[in-house]
């Protein structure tokens, strides 16, 4: 039997809890109702010298009103004579709203809402650019040019296992369906597919005519594009089969000395809706444009920017290219509408960016330093 008193003070029990929670509901409402902001998170040192440049730490940039430069977080990754060491990679996820950089030597954590660093780890035999899981639990981080890519707790930064290609580890995708993860060595033409469920090497695509540099895969995880050693151009492989399919070369220009990594073309990514490919050209300072809806690609036309591109990723949405030379390009129109700068007006130019998009203060989605492509529906 229920006593009248006690119902009258259950009954305010319940008025006052939703008293109580109402404020929070009515302000994750909003949040959720609030327009989306797109910011560009950049990470230095980049393709400069620290002491040329003088930049550190993870610059953020405001995507939907010209580029202008917001805040310098900042960052850990001090060399052993306490100079900031050079970036290799950056990747985040909105699933933990957490925000990873590593240099040759550590990796960092920093929390997306607070901008704190969380920890920060050194690893055997270094790191170079890594990859995180869709479900940001683990990253694949490779060792710096060495025998093994280190899998890491993402939570923690503490590693869980080691798959050991011998390759020269060097540049990492992980499949947007969690289930592969691309392993590309600067010292092997084989691309190393791993199984992201038992953490081990399950296959290889190639061989492709030299060692594998930056490289880009589509969406449905059945096609990889890879600059390789010597070429101005890219090599194309069939993920599904594991054999390479052709070489296309950039037609129009020559090859010629390079400032940095040593080939003609280091950098190389989709569009988000796969129709275009873009590769960088360093001697010549272009970005060659190719239609990637034919089979193999083909070149349609070049961007001239303000250096030796070495790198080339996107907005999610695909309005905007971002060559490493820090020129911002309007994809739609090949124009180039402005040049990242920072809080001195210094030119900023890296390798290692990303987009962010919030809704106030939560990160809810996240964009990749590689230009990969996003179409997962049916095709090739």
């Amino acid at each position: 039997m229920v006593v009248p008193g006690r119902l009258k003070v259950r009954h305010w029990a319940v008025v006052l809890a939703w008293a109580l929670a109402a404020p929070a509901l009515h302000a994750a409402e909003e949040a959720e109702q609030s327009p989306v902001a797109r910011r560009l998170y950049v990470a230095e040192p980049g393709v400069r010298n620290y002491l040329e440049y003088g930049g550190h730490g993870l610059l953020v940039f405001d995507i939907d009103h010209g580029h202008k430069f917001l805040k310098r977080i900042p960052t850990a990754g001090l060399n052993p004579k306490g100079e900031p060491d050079n970036v290799k990679g950056i990747c985040a996820s909105t699933v933990t709203g957490r925000i990873y950089i590593c240099t040759t030597r550590q990796l960092m954590c920093l929390d997306l809402a607070s901008e704190k660093l969380l920890w920060e780890k050194t690893y055997e035999a270094g790191c170079d650019r890594m990859a995180i899981a869709p479900d940001g639990k683990v990253i694949y981080l490779p060792s710096f040019e060495g025998p093994i890519w280190h899998v890491v707790d993402a939570a923690s930064g503490d590693v869980l296992t080691q798959v050991r290609p011998e390759s020269g580890a060097h540049n990492t995708i992980f499949g947007l369906n969690g289930r592969e993860v691309y392993l590309a060595g600067l010292k092997s033409p084989l691309l190393t597919v791993a199984d992201a469920r038992t953490h081990t090497a399950a296959r290889t695509v190639g061989p492709f005519s030299a060692s594998i540099r930056p490289f880009t895969v589509n969406g449905r995880q059945t096609r990889c594009y890879v600059n390789v050693n010597d070429l101005l151009g890219f090599e194309v492989g069939d993920l599904t089969t594991g054999k390479k399919l052709h070489r296309v070369e950039v037609q129009g220009f020559k090859k010629g000395p390079v400032k940095r990594h040593g080939c003609p073309s280091h950098g190389i990514g989709f569009s988000p809706d796969e129709r275009e490919l873009w590769v960088v050209d360093a001697f010549n300072e272009r970005v060659h444009i190719f239609d990637a809806t034919v089979d193999p690609p083909r070149q349609k036309e070049s961007i001239k920017v303000r250096g030796e591109p070495g790198w080339v990723t996107f907005t999610l949405d695909g309005e905007y290219a971002y060559p490493s030379t820090g020129d911002v390009v309007e994809a739609k129109t090949r124009r180039i509408v402005c040049g990242l700068t920072d809080e001195q007006g210094r030119e900023v130019q890296s390798e290692k960016m990303l987009e962010m998009e919030f809704r106030g203060r939560r990160a809810v989605r996240a964009g990749s330093q590689f230009g990969l492509g996003y179409v997962t529906g049916a095709g090739r």
